[in-house]
């Protein structure tokens, strides 16, 4: 009688979601939105500066939503975690084109453009590599405090992101018509207002704490690579 009972009381598993059920994820959704903005955004950013930065902006704001609802709804997917990195990087890299179309010397933007990707990219190998679900999963990490802060902090990390994108964004909006060279437009903004310099010193450093971040990373992942062949041969 006992087992009787145990046994209806048991719950079946629930049935695994369908492939369109994981495409329709909240946080999926939101990357889709995120995809629609940049494109109209880049589409006019010539055009109406103004209308892109707010564009662009709202785009990263999303970016942080669409992790808080994947948590709050459980619904965490591999799709969904790639297709936000893909997203980041390439808004991320077309902005940096545009810079150095607009600036001199536009290889700086072309070096972090560089950076940016093949850190990621690297990082993103080394973490299936690893078995692990997630690139920002590092608490097994050996590297620098540096490296463990920043992604164990989710508001160290969020200050050093939103740091790249307003000064991408004030960079962009500080550009006139024709190209510019960028250390007397850093020296122009600068002398005009003390608000314009406060930003880009507090963007300024969070950024270029960012590029240092990714360039631990990149070093890491590719360890991680070597490492990974070195015992598949022994």
């Amino acid at each position: 009688m006992a087992n009787s009972r145990s046994t209806k009381s048991t719950k079946e598993p629930l049935p695994p979601p369908s492939t369109l059920a994981v495409y329709l994820y909240i946080p999926n959704i939101i990357g889709y939105i995120r995809i629609l903005l940049n494109c109209v955004g880049f589409a006019i950013c010539f055009e109406d500066k103004t209308l892109f930065s707010i564009l662009y902006l709202v785009s990263f704001v999303c970016d942080a939503l669409d992790g808080w609802f994947a948590r709050k709804f459980n619904q965490v997917s591999t799709f969904g975690a790639v297709l936000d990195m893909v997203t980041d990087r390439v808004s991320t890299a077309c902005l940096l084109l545009i810079l150095s179309q607009v600036y001199r010397p536009g290889l700086i933007f072309i070096a972090l453009l560089a950076l940016d990707i093949s850190s990621h990219w690297l990082q993103m190998y080394s973490t299936f590599l690893m078995g692990k679900s997630s690139h920002k999963d590092v608490k097994d990490s050996s590297n620098s405090w540096l490296f463990r802060a920043y992604y164990r902090s989710r508001m160290f990390m969020g200050y050093c992101c939103a740091s790249c994108e307003v000064l991408y964004i004030m960079l962009f909006l500080l550009a006139g018509k024709q190209i510019e060279s960028l250390p007397l437009v850093l020296e122009n903004a600068v002398k005009q207002s003390w608000v314009k310099a406060g930003i880009l010193g507090l963007a300024g450093f969070g950024c270029g704490i960012k590029q240092l971040v990714n360039l631990i990373q990149m070093k890491t992942a590719a360890d991680v690579c070597v490492l990974y062949d070195i015992k598949k041969k022994h």
